[in-house]
């Protein structure tokens, strides 16, 4: 079995995300299109206090890309994507449709987690088929505009009797996105008339087929990875993750590796890059495939991360919607953002180093937060002061060099960032108190 070092493993994995490849000069609808197919999955979210999740993963890899370009190759009439529950609500190529097909059908059978969709489909059969007549006859519609049944109360979320129609239906494959509008709305249609036809009369895979094909997906997108990241990549059930995992290494398609520091069994993609060096610098939504898994970003990082949204103000450590900042191949800092769309500022409400950070973490920092806000349109990025960088990150904002391009800004070692973690305080701004050694990583 070869033995991998934790940074070693950490540059693998950095790699088969992306992050190991210079950004563009610029950014077209097929590199788009290229980066997210990579990945194999995009989370969907709601919340849009900087940018809604989805767009984030993108510019996190790419740099500043025109967001109408997502909406093109996810909505537009010629998508290479489509809508389904995969990781959570996600994004997927359109050629991975097949590949779902039996979650579609265990939510139509009631299998697992689905009881609650094939239970209320099958009590409100007639109702549901009136949902689907609406809809065939009148086009693509919202949930709103269907007009039929009348408001729940408490169980899913509220929804009116139309939506959990349409969401049950959309769980099983009968209705699929056409769009999204305003709010964030989405807006139900036929497959038929979304999805096309060299699609959906591609044949229907076994599960157990489709399940090996989401793991080889994983673990390319992954690079190095243990079970249970496999597992979590596609939201498998763990017997199934354990028996395809299992199947794919028989057949030499995962190569069984021992990482340093980590407690389980890792998988390496055969076919994955292995780099010497990763200079990236990025950006990361919470949400973020590199990140999702807060059990992986640990092992991999040495941070612990987890979302404050739904903590009281009062007991958050780092914030409310909060940005792990990625330098080198280390996390080095994370952010406290919010777009001031109203008075056209990105705000950083709090900023944290982790105690690895160095002298240079700040500039790198305000580089990519500019960058961010002249993405999303705001005119110039302001610093709260709250956390320990906020003073060294509002300073950097100020220097004439913070509009440099990060590709142009000094290389970060993995030496200096052995250096700095040594002569770092302890108890950091970081969630981690040890330290990440080059050779050994977190």
């Amino acid at each position: 079995m070869e033995r991998l070092s934790a940074a070693a493993a950490r540059r693998i994995a950095l790699a088969a995300q992306g992050f190991a490849t210079a950004r563009p000069a610029r950014v077209g609808k097929a590199q788009l299109a290229r980066t997210l197919a990579r990945l194999g999955v995009v989370q969907i979210d709601s919340v849009n206090v900087v940018s809604r999740t989805h767009y984030l993963p993108a510019f996190s890899r790419l740099g500043a890309y025109p967001r109408e370009l997502l909406d093109e190759i996810a909505w537009g009439k010629r998508r290479p994507l489509f809508e389904y529950w995969a990781h959570e609500a996600s994004l997927l190529p359109l050629d991975q449709q097949p590949l779902l097909r039996w979650r579609m059908q265990d939510a139509a059978d009631g299998v697992g987690i689905w009881k609650g969709v094939s239970r209320f489909l099958r009590e409100r059969a007639e109702f549901c088929d009136r949902v689907l007549d609406e809809v065939r006859r009148r086009g693509p519609l919202t949930a709103s505009e269907l007009e039929l049944g009348h408001k729940g109360e408490g169980g899913w979320w509220g929804w009116s009797e139309a939506k959990r129609a349409a969401e049950g239906l959309f769980w099983t494959g009968a209705l699929t996105t056409a769009t999204r509008r305003g709010t964030f709305e989405r807006v139900y249609d036929l497959p038929e008339r979304v999805i096309p036809a060299r699609v959906l009369e591609l044949p229907t895979p076994s599960r157990e087929d489709a399940q090996r094909e989401l793991v080889r997906i994983a673990a390319r997108a992954m690079g190095v990875a243990t079970e249970r990241d496999l597992r979590d990549y596609f939201r498998l059930g763990v017997a199934d993750a354990r028996a395809r995992v299992a199947e794919l290494a028989g057949a030499g398609e995962l190569l069984p590796v021992a990482v340093t520091g980590w407690r389980e069994a890792a998988w390496l993609w055969p076919g994955a890059r292995r780099p010497r060096r990763v200079e990236a610098r990025a950006l990361l939504s919470p949400f973020d495939n590199l990140i999702w898994f807060r059990e992986r970003t640990e092992r991999l990082f040495g941070v612990r991360f987890r979302i404050e949204i739904y903590t009281p103000a009062e007991k958050r450590q780092h914030g409310y919607y909060v940005l792990p900042f990625l330098e080198g191949d280390a996390i080095t800092a994370r952010v406290d953002l919010k777009a001031d769309r109203k008075a056209g500022v990105l705000r950083v409400q709090a900023a944290h180093a982790e105690p690895w950070a160095s002298g240079a973490t700040p500039g790198r920092l305000a580089a990519e937060l500019a960058s961010m806000a002249g993405w999303l349109g705001l005119a110039r990025v302001a610093v709260a002061p709250k956390g320990d960088l906020a003073a060294a990150l509002g300073g950097a904002l100020s220097a004439p060099s913070v509009s440099a391009s990060p590709s142009h800004l000094p290389r970060f070692t993995g030496e200096e960032r052995e250096a700095s973690a040594r002569s770092s305080p302890a108890g950091g701004g970081g969630g981690s108190q040890r330290k990440l050694r080059d050779g050994g990583g977190p």
